[in-house]
């Protein structure tokens, strides 16, 4: 079972700026795309960003110029840089991946637990 665990989320004023980090562990043979998603409230879950090994970013249109993805691959670990933050960024933001534990086994999608994001006005 692979296991993702978020951190690096908070309370901060409109304009500041956060690092959410995403730690995967577990039997990993291959990691593939690793993302990051979020979700409000009786909203739907939404994309922010993902990457893949070797390839660029994507980015969701409202954040586009003010996060930044990156990830190590050493240690199977993704981070969001997250500048010029607006109210409307408040979400629990979730790190995604997709992964394999052996060779030609299925790719499978996890999940983190989420880290709330705040963001004050």
């Amino acid at each position: 079972q692979v296991q993702l665990v978020e951190s690096g989320g908070g309370l901060v004023q409109a304009g500041g700026s956060l690092r959410l980090s995403c730690a995967a562990s577990g039997s990993i043979f291959s990691m593939n795309t690793m993302g990051w998603y979020r979700q409000v409230p009786g909203k739907q879950r939404e994309l922010v960003a993902t990457i893949a090994s070797g390839s660029t970013p994507t980015y969701a249109d409202s954040v586009k110029g003010r996060f930044t993805i990156s990830r190590d691959n050493a240690k199977n670990t993704v981070y969001l840089q997250m500048d010029s933050l607006e109210p409307e960024d408040t979400a629990v933001y979730y790190c995604y991946a997709r992964a394999r534990r052996t060779w030609g086994g299925l790719y499978i999608d996890y999940w983190g637990q989420g880290t709330q994001v705040t963001v004050s006005s």
